[in-house]
């Protein structure tokens, strides 16, 4: 019997998050350096070592980006993080559900319906989170006062559509560098 999570999906994942902690000390230069990045590692965490591998990181990065660079939003609303941890597994949830089969039998980088099958992953992740976080979370709990008010429109950009863009970004990362770690990981499991 196949051990679930066994050693190879514990270093896969802790490799993945020491990149994804890596990549959030850039945070503060753009979400177009980090956003990518994570969305990539979950992806790769999903294909390479299963579906607790994802959710693991799914949950932890939020947690990790809120230590490293705090941006001013999450440290007003810190009900933000529990909603981003799901928007992380919604993405997790759709790769493995939509995508992993087809990528892992070897031919699905070939297939343009992965290619879509991808933008529908990240469209799922910036929709969940642009109802929770854009439409619901920050203007019930970003008060009028608030200095951040004025940059609500920016906030409510950066938790929706900048997450779709920034999650396909992710899928093109993770296509790459699946193209070659998937024949990496079938000639380690001979």
């Amino acid at each position: 019997m196949k051990k679930v999570f066994g050693t190879k999906e514990i270093v896969i994942t802790a490799a993945l998050l020491a990149i994804c902690i890596i990549s959030q000390f850039f945070k503060n230069l753009s979400v177009f350096i980090t956003g990518p990045v994570i969305n990539a590692c979950l992806i790769i965490a999903v294909l390479s070592a299963g579906l607790a591998s994802g959710i693991i990181l799914s949950i932890i990065t939020p947690v990790t980006a809120y230590i490293i660079a705090a941006s001013p939003v999450m440290m007003a609303v810190p009900g933000i993080i529990p909603l981003i941890m799901a928007g992380n597994a919604v993405l997790v949830l759709a790769t493995y559900f939509l995508l992993k089969k087809d990528l892992t039998d070897g031919k699905g980088l070939r297939d343009i319906k992965s290619y879509l099958k991808a933008i529908v992953c990240a469209l799922l992740k910036g929709v969940f989170m642009g109802l929770t976080i854009s439409l619901w979370l920050l203007p019930t709990f970003i008060s009028e006062e608030s200095p951040l008010i004025k940059k609500m429109p920016v906030f409510q950009t950066m938790f929706s559509t900048t997450q779709f863009f920034t999650a396909c970004i992710g899928f093109v990362y993770a296509f790459i560098i699946w193209a070659a770690l998937s024949r990496f990981l079938r000639k380690s499991d001979l």
